[in-house]
């Protein structure tokens, strides 16, 4: 098991409002009253233990921390392998690779063709052969406009539907999807701080200091009264300040 997690800043003032619940109660009032706490002495001393008291609902606050982080949805660490939409299917990426190298092989090869067709009916060398590539030169040009608008077609098609998805699974639909995950996330940790550590701290803290209040008048003072130390001009019962010395006796010299 790690260690527990730290408090983030933006949680201490559900942190304060949990601490304030728990003073406010019936039962943590009337500890206050019977041992003579101050109750803004036990609050300052429940914000001192956040670490203490936040490591009993460490469970909870890990699972609303992650909840929170990654926007409620289940599967945001696991990001598909081979691509948005129609790539995540076996086979999609050769489609599409297809789809691109053809019309440009076609074109290439059309100009090719074409190119040294024409090159041989201008020098007037093998005629049937010219022929016969300006022909497949033709071909190809025609296979590769065909392609290309295959291709420009599947795109557009590709694409409209992503738009469509993520217009109905957007941040926001995420978002409305998680609040009540993340709600309840919250709500346990809460009830986890309040019940497993903010409560018992409290409790353990005023019990110390009931049982410690009987040996204030031997010296042991309560650990949340500030001890007050007798200054030097200070005077018991009894006590007049210092005593005169006695005068001596009359002799020779002495009136």
């Amino acid at each position: 098991m790690g260690r527990p997690s730290r408090l983030g800043d933006e949680d201490r003032a559900d942190y304060a409002s949990v601490l304030d619940e728990v003073i406010a109660s019936p039962e943590i009032r009337r500890l206050l009253e019977r041992s003579g706490v101050p109750g803004d002495r036990l609050r300052l001393r429940g914000l001192a233990a956040v670490a203490r008291t936040t490591a009993a609902a460490d469970a909870e606050y890990r699972r609303y921390a992650a909840l929170r982080v990654r926007g409620g949805r289940p599967d945001a660490g696991a990001a598909p392998l081979s691509g948005p939409g129609d790539q995540e299917r076996p086979g999609a990426g050769v489609l599409a690779v297809l789809g691109v190298l053809t019309p440009v092989l076609a074109a290439v090869a059309a100009a090719t063709f074409l190119l040294l067709g024409y090159g041989l009916r201008l020098a007037d060398a093998l005629p049937s052969l010219a022929g016969t590539l300006v022909g497949v030169g033709w071909s190809s040009l025609l296979v590769a406009a065909v392609t290309a608008l295959v291709s420009v077609a599947a795109l557009y098609r590709t694409a409209a539907r992503q738009s469509a998805a993520d217009a109905v699974a957007g941040p926001d639909a995420w978002a409305t999807a998680a609040a009540p995950a993340l709600a309840e996330a919250r709500r346990a940790w809460l009830v986890a701080l309040r019940d497993r550590g903010i409560r018992p701290f409290l409790l353990k803290e005023l019990s110390d200091a009931a049982a410690s209040a009987p040996d204030a008048g031997e010296g042991g003072g309560s650990r949340f009264s500030s001890p007050a130390f007798a200054g030097p001009d200070y005077s018991g019962p009894g006590f007049e300040g210092p005593v005169p010395p006695a005068p001596l006796p009359p002799g020779p010299g002495r009136p």
